[in-house]
């Protein structure tokens, strides 16, 4: 009889998982490809359908369907190189079989339970496998053990820690494995990545599964903010940051000025002032002086209708440069970025000391820059671009219905290809492309509307909504016809208020010829962002 009941009661669960979905609503996204976009935005903030959960069965044990399980898998490190332990983490479950598809933000957090050890990075990753869970377990822990992880105290230091924090739309309760997590809600350093991996409007069976598991009416989501939600971020107890090199970026502290230095004969506002080495390394030192925390180094022309040079072309000019300005004692501090599509010069510029690659074409000139990259382990800012130089203000390219929706759209989909590419969220930038394949007023709707492309990307993805955007407005031509100002120099001032626009719409760093006056306007842009309102008192009836 027991036996009996049991049977009936899986039977009836089974059922209630085919019987309680819903019907889905059109992809609000259309220019994305499905294929790099896991989820689609189609309801309200925090929805979950409580149907959708299953508990734990044998055949969760047994292994999950031929196209493989979806899973949650959590990151945590905090003895020895903490970034390097992540990037072989995620190299050894990739030789596993284990395919990632996205990637949290990564956090440095305060150490919990056992408080007196070093601080901690934490990040999650989402993927497939055709692993039953406790098969995905013990590979995890053998991971573990190759990255030199050894028996310790509980919740004490170690150099790297993987949990399995979700597992399909299983709940498994056995002697050596609990899913969701059981100390989940309890734990800020594991939710905001979690959350990281979910959309704000998304209604996927699997994410709807996830949100139903959480055990709360609003799902993760819920269970975050109960915790404190975004306002914890930024406080001594959980940071979101970027790692460059051995450094830790928190780039919600102050917005950052990236310097630039053109290398190119025909640069539309400097075009053949820097060529020499002399004259580069001066101007290099003037951009510190005045307070650049980036060096931006391309010696490719960007500007409209320009000539592309080869990868040999362009390192022939960039490399004489490159090489005398990492020898300066200036650069002692700042971070050094290359400006290039090719993943040749890219790779070139890394190995002589260049820190960070900044592409205009998000990939798409030259595919190869995404692999590239995500083996150089640096830093990588993508932009949205339609064409390439030669053909981005041409009149199909500068056709838009509502161009914040469809730049966050298009911008998704160069995140989207950087990351199934290698490159974890956490070292990606995004860049709008002021300039790029827009028209004046469609520059002036970005700059606005920042804060808009950032919701569009939150529903199919939260860390992407989260990721630091960088504004290269500096001089650009749309600020000369306002201010009617034929000659770029003359934009300085203009660049400085558009810019201050931008830092209070979300921008993080600004890409920009006039460091001086620029760190003196996002001083005081950053000082107005980080007031906090007073709370006006409710109006009297």
């Amino acid at each position: 009889m027991l036996h009996a009941k049991e049977t009936l009661r899986k039977m009836y669960s089974v059922a209630k998982t085919y019987y309680c979905g819903g019907l889905a609503a059109p992809n609000p996204f259309p220019a994305l490809d499905l294929r790099h976009s896991l989820s689609s935005s189609r309801t309200a903030p925090g929805y979950a359908n409580p149907c959708r959960a299953r508990s734990y069965t044998r055949s969760a044990l047994a292994g999950g369907p031929a196209a493989g399980q979806e899973i949650v898998i959590a990151l945590g490190s905090n003895v020895g190189d903490r970034i390097s332990s992540f990037d072989r983490a995620l190299r050894l479950m990739k030789d596993s079989g284990i395919k990632i598809t996205r990637h949290a933000c990564l956090y440095e957090t305060a150490p919990k339970y056992v408080t007196d050890q070093p601080r901690f990075l934490n990040s999650a990753v989402r993927g497939t496998t055709k692993l039953g869970p406790h098969d995905l377990l013990k590979k995890l822990k053998e991971i573990e053990r190759d990255i030199g992880r050894t028996a310790g105290i509980r919740y004490g230091p170690r150099p790297i820690d993987l949990d399995i924090l979700l597992y399909g739309d299983s709940q498994i309760n056995t002697e050596t494995l609990t899913v969701p997590h059981e100390r989940i809600h309890e734990r800020q350093f594991v939710l905001a990545p979690l959350v990281d991996l979910l959309g704000s409007s998304a209604d996927d069976h699997i994410e709807k599964s996830w949100h139903s598991l959480s055990k709360c009416s609003g799902g993760f989501f819920d269970v975050w903010n109960e915790l404190g939600g975004e306002s914890l971020i930024g406080t001594q107890g959980i940071k979101r940051v970027m790692a460059v090199g051995n450094r830790l970026l928190d780039w919600s502290e102050r917005t950052l000025i990236m310097g630039v230095l053109n290398l190119t004969p025909d640069s539309f506002s400097d075009g053949g002032k820097f060529q020499e080495v002399e004259a580069a390394i001066a101007q290099v030192k003037l951009l510190i002086s005045e307070g650049a925390d980036i060096i931006d180094i391309g010696a490719q022309s960007t500007r409209p209708s320009a000539t592309r040079l080869s990868a040999n072309e362009e390192l022939e000019r960039l490399v004489p440069v490159l090489d005398a300005v990492t020898k300066i004692p200036e650069m002692q501090g700042k971070l050094l970025s290359v400006d290039t599509f090719y993943g040749q010069v890219a790779a070139e510029a890394v190995k002589r000391g260049a820190t960070m690659v900044n592409d205009v074409s998000g990939g798409q000139l030259d595919p190869s820059i995404l692999e590239v990259v995500a083996e150089l382990g640096v830093p990588y800012v993508t932009m949205h671009m339609r064409g390439d130089p030669s053909t981005m203000q041409s009149p199909q390219n500068l056709q838009y219905d509502d161009v914040c929706k469809e730049v966050a759209s298009e911008l998704y989909a160069r995140l989207r290809e950087a990351e199934l590419s290698g490159i974890p969220l956490w070292r990606i930038v995004l860049d709008p492309g002021i300039g790029f394949s827009k028209e004046p007023k469609h520059n002036l709707e970005i700059l606005n509307g920042l804060r808009s492309i950032r919701k569009e990307m939150g529903k199919v993805s939260l860390a992407a909504s989260h990721v630091p955007i960088l504004l290269g407005l500096s001089r650009k031509s749309f600020l000369g016809e306002i201010c009617n100002r034929a000659d770029p120099v003359e934009r300085d001032a203009a660049t400085v208020a558009g810019n201050a626009i931008g830092i209070m719409n979300g921008a993080n760093i600004l890409r920009v010829h006039n460091v001086g006056y620029s760190v003196d306007g996002a001083q005081i842009a950053d000082a107005l962002r980080m007031a906090k309102p007073k709370s006006i008192p409710p109006a009297e009836n």
